[in-house]
């Protein structure tokens, strides 16, 4: 078999959603697991649908995932160009549609939008989530096909707008092989007369990915399994140049937890949106490669290296994918535990300085919140005591477990105070030095005495690190002054 050779094709058209990222980095999966190459192809045929900036998305997306390709439009490895729009100008695209042209297997078709539009049949109604309405399909019923030579010529001449379409048989049947769902087979007469290139001269999505995987000998064509139903039209291209057929990977519907199928809408549905979210790029990137596959190790933490050594795209899974946001949750939260502190704290000052505007010591808080969090936009409402002691219920001193409630914290309180603004050496093991004689001293049990005394400090019922760190942290005279609080408010209450 020729060397693998595989394609990440999107269309710049804004964030990747998570299903764009999945056939990327399956598209690398199949490339570097048998030392192929990975090439990144711009679709840019659909000008309406261009967006300002998407380019740059998906240069940054492939870098920030490591999916690193080996060709592209700022890495010519012969094949190029790798922009779809400036191989239009190229005129490749209008070439080989002439080339079916002359051998019958596409034509002319001068129709207008008004008798197009006439040719529409209601075929039952669209799902809710597509906002509902009628679904209506428009098989185009080959009346340009009949147009003799002089009149095609005739209409040419005139400048009359045209398309040129794909010339489908009427009869028989079309069979392809897709390497997760077998071999599929359809009746002819159900497939339309596709348009392969539009009236601005541009060629359509179907027609310019065929002519671009041959010519770039694409070997394996990864996409959503809602192409399954296009397939056969390229196949009938494949067959009309008497082209080699790639290996198709069709992947499976990526759903929400409600197996429904992700919308673009959902909060979560772009790979730049799970950065916001405080996901690390590392930990999405294995999350996404298990929607479909999973390891034959049964493993689920893996690097990007593992996953190239053990995947197998044959192993993909038929049914749908569910993104269990819980999941990626848990994965998120493994990632950041192995972080190195320093790379951790990188990462976390940002979110740090965002929750905190007083002058302390942000490594510490760092430090305690690295095996607590699962994203980092949950280090905000973690620490965000440490700015600023929230108001808070007394009730919160009672503790059923730990043999506290109002009226012993507030005795523990007033009696361990004045021990505090004694101490002078108010460091972290002074502080747990003081407490743990105190518990000795009074034949308490430890929670006894760390519960009211962290529930003074923090304002909150569970908190990164306990009395001793939040204290020393806090510092002496602003620690003292929330116990006071704490004081005031069981005095009141009392």
């Amino acid at each position: 078999m020729s060397k693998i050779r595989t394609r990440y094709a999107p269309s710049p058209t804004g964030k990747m959603h998570v299903g764009n990222l999945r056939t990327a980095l399956y598209e690398y999966l199949i490339a570097k697991h048998e030392d192929g190459t990975f090439i990144l192809r711009i679709e840019d045929t659909d000008q309406e649908r261009y967006v300002d900036g998407a380019i740059e998305i998906i240069y940054r997306t492939l870098a920030g995932t490591g999916l690193i390709h080996d060709e592209g439009p700022d890495k010519d490895g012969g094949y190029g160009p790798y922009v779809q729009s400036e191989r239009v100008a190229s005129g490749i695209y209008m070439e080989y549609a002439k080339r079916l042209i002359e051998k019958g297997s596409a034509y002319y078709c001068f129709c207008s939008k008004e008798r197009l539009a006439t040719l529409k049949k209601a075929v039952g109604t669209i799902s809710e989530d597509d906002e509902g309405g009628v679904k209506e399909i428009n098989k185009y019923d080959k009346h340009c096909l009949h147009l003799s030579k002089e009149e095609i010529e005739k209409n040419l001449a005139d400048g009359i707008p045209y398309v040129i379409r794909q010339n489908m048989p009427l009869e028989g049947t079309t069979s392809f092989h897709d390497a997760i769902f077998g071999d599929i087979t359809v009746d002819n007469e159900e497939l339309d007369d596709m348009i392969l290139i539009k009236s601005d001269g541009y060629p359509t999505y179907n027609f310019a990915n065929v002519v671009d995987d041959h010519l770039m000998k694409i070997t394996h064509v990864v996409r959503g399994n809602e192409y399954l139903s296009s397939t056969p039209k390229y196949t009938r291209l494949y067959q009309d140049f008497g082209w080699e057929e790639p290996v198709y990977v069709h992947l499976p519907l990526i759903t929400n937890e409600d197996h429904k199928k992700l919308s673009k809408r959902s909060g979560h549905s772009s790979y730049e949106d799970l950065l916001e979210q405080g996901f690390l790029s590392d930990a999405i990137v294995n999350f996404v490669a298990l929607l479909g596959w999973s390891s034959p190790h049964n493993k689920e933490i893996m690097s990007l290296d593992e996953i190239i050594r053990d995947f197998d795209y044959r192993k993909i899974n038929k049914s749908p994918a569910v993104f269990d946001m819980v999941k990626l949750r848990w994965m998120n939260g493994e990632y950041i535990k192995k972080m190195d502190e320093d790379e951790f704290y990188k990462m976390a000052e940002p979110y740090i300085k965002d929750a905190i505007h007083k002058d302390l010591d942000y490594r510490r808080i760092a430090n305690l919140v690295k095996t607590r969090i699962e994203t980092l936009c949950d280090i905000g409402d973690m620490i965000d005591f440490f700015d600023e002691l929230p108001d808070y219920d007394v009730e919160m001193f009672t503790h059923k477990k730990m043999k506290t409630n109002s009226e012993n914290s507030l005795n523990v309180l007033e009696e361990i105070l004045p021990r505090f603004e004694a101490l002078e050496d108010y460091s972290e093991p002074s502080i747990e030095n003081l407490i743990m004689s105190y518990v000795s001293e009074k034949q308490i049990k430890n929670g006894q005495v760390l519960w009211p005394i962290r529930t003074a400090v923090s304002g909150k019922q569970s908190t990164p690190g306990g009395a001793y760190e939040i204290m020393s942290i806090l510092g002496k005279e602003e620690s003292l002054r929330r116990i006071r609080v704490a004081i005031d408010k069981l005095n009141i209450q009392g």
